[in-house]
């Protein structure tokens, strides 16, 4: 007959938190629990209630420190009722330009590289390098290389192009957004670039054979196979440059100092308007009003897109037996 020693400890039942965690089971659901539930905590918390508050304060006159009182679609009026700001909307078409200019060009430099060419690494990381650079940086380098009688003027200059007759590109409005929208699509160029060549390369090589026997030249190769087979990245490509171009903040900010001479764009507007005039409710229906623009484009170029390239893909299919 066995006997209990009480000096001994009794098992209590319960289990301590590494042998419950030891189970594969525990372990699995910790594992759901992780990867699941926390990122989407911490997106609502620093996403989704951060942008509900934000429309809220839309709706009140209010800055950091004052809150004076709710005055409903008055600070939504304001933003297409008040010159300073509703002229930021023009200074957003030319990056629009800009960004399918950066488009055009990214496309063609990444299809001429697809082909046989010499020296193809070097190009794709000579054009792919402004991109690395930060912003600031080239900022700063813009705004020696467009001052009277530096780099640009300088360069042109060599071509017998007098100084007089050259503007002043930082000063003169009616060139001097489209030296801050050239800056842009210098930087960002490399990158469409790089996903189109990218795209350009998950092309199945039989296509081009096929075409070239059917007697296609380049500019067929091009519209017939390269094209409708990266549609989708040339649709991501250009909704994000076009939405990107609505933000523009770096050029204007820092090569024509805080955007003067009207070269303040939206996001610059925004900007003085709750962190230098710390209207605080009105930056925040400016932001609303943004987004909405966003999406409003977004969609637009997704119609777009896809009634420009509804049949792509279907010269490819295989014909079915007994056709010819």
């Amino acid at each position: 007959m066995s006997t209990v020693n009480p000096a001994m400890p009794q098992p209590s039942g319960r289990k301590t938190f590494r042998e419950w965690f030891a189970v594969p089971k525990n372990q699995q659901r910790v594992v759901i629990f992780t990867f699941a539930v926390v990122p989407v905590f911490l997106l609502i918390m620093f996403t989704y209630y951060p942008f509900m508050r934000m429309i809220e304060w839309s709706f009140y006159n209010m800055s950091y420190t004052k809150n004076r009182g709710f005055v409903g679609l008055k600070n939504y009026l304001d933003v297409f009722t008040r010159d300073e700001l509703f002229a930021t909307f023009r200074v957003s078409l030319y990056y629009m330009v800009g960004a399918l200019v950066q488009i055009a060009l990214a496309l063609y430099f990444a299809t001429i590289l697809s082909f046989k060419t010499k020296f193809t690494a070097f190009y794709k990381g000579a054009m792919f390098f402004p991109f690395l650079i930060n912003g600031i940086a080239i900022g700063f380098i813009f705004k020696f290389f467009y001052t009277r009688g530096y780099v640009l003027d300088t360069t042109l200059g060599f071509f017998g192009i007098p100084l007089e007759s050259l503007p002043y590109w930082l000063r003169d409005m009616s060139v001097n957004n489209w030296s801050l929208v050239a800056t842009s699509v210098w930087k960002y160029m490399g990158q469409n670039m790089v996903l189109f060549s990218g795209a350009i390369m998950s092309v199945d090589p039989t296509l081009y054979e096929a075409a070239a026997i059917d007697g296609a030249n380049k500019w067929h190769q091009f519209r017939y196979v390269i094209l409708p087979s990266i549609s989708t990245v040339l649709t991501l490509n250009v909704i994000l440059s076009i939405t990107g171009s609505l933000s523009a903040f770096e050029p204007p900010y820092v090569i024509a100092a805080m955007g003067a001479n009207g070269t303040a764009t939206y996001f610059i507007q925004m900007h003085q308007t709750a962190h230098v005039q710390h209207k605080v409710g009105l930056a925040c229906a400016m932001a609303v009003v943004l987004v909405l623009i966003i999406c409003i484009c977004t969609l637009i170029q997704k119609l777009i897109f896809k009634y420009a390239f509804r049949n792509a893909g279907t010269d490819t299919k295989p014909a079915k037996k007994g056709v010819l």
